[in-house]
């Protein structure tokens, strides 16, 4: 990044988080800028990388996604090539939203979303059928209580 956010371009931001799209009337409006000033910002942010793209946040369960899934992955295979083919395989699953390589015990963490455990074990059985893994467990959610929270800024 080239520059450090102010105090106006963090406002920018959270505003944006809370509200995904608001008119860039009213974002320069709530931040105190003109709609030519605001809009600069806008561009330099996205320039930086700060915004990266505009999205839209969807409720899973409303969608009929009822069960969250954290899967913990162990693998012997370090190698680039098997990497890949790791990753082929989580990207090509649309029911894993999350994947994290990690550090410990486990490898690779994911958060896998599914309509129920019939649905979490279609997505099971891909993983393990495709790709050779030491160990795999996996911990179903009881309750959401925090999820998809806004970045501290």
């Amino acid at each position: 990044m080239d520059r450090k956010l102010d105090h106006i371009d963090r406002e920018i931001v959270k505003i944006l988080q809370k509200q995904g799209t608001p008119s860039q009337r009213e974002l320069a409006e709530k931040v105190g800028l003109s709609q030519n000033a605001c809009w600069r910002r806008l561009h330099a942010l996205r320039e930086q990388g700060v915004i990266c793209q505009d999205t839209v946040r969807l409720n899973a369960k409303a969608l009929g996604l009822e069960l969250t899934v954290f899967v913990l992955v162990r693998t012997r295979h370090h190698a680039r090539e098997w990497f890949e083919s790791f990753r082929n395989v989580v990207m090509g699953i649309p029911n894993i939203v999350d994947f994290f390589r990690i550090a410990g015990e486990y490898d690779y963490l994911m958060k896998v979303v599914a309509r129920d455990m019939n649905d979490f074990d279609r997505v099971y059985q891909q993983i393990i059928g495709r790709v050779e893994l030491d160990a795999i467990t996996s911990y179903m959610t009881m309750e959401t209580l925090a999820d998809n929270r806004d970045l501290p800024v």
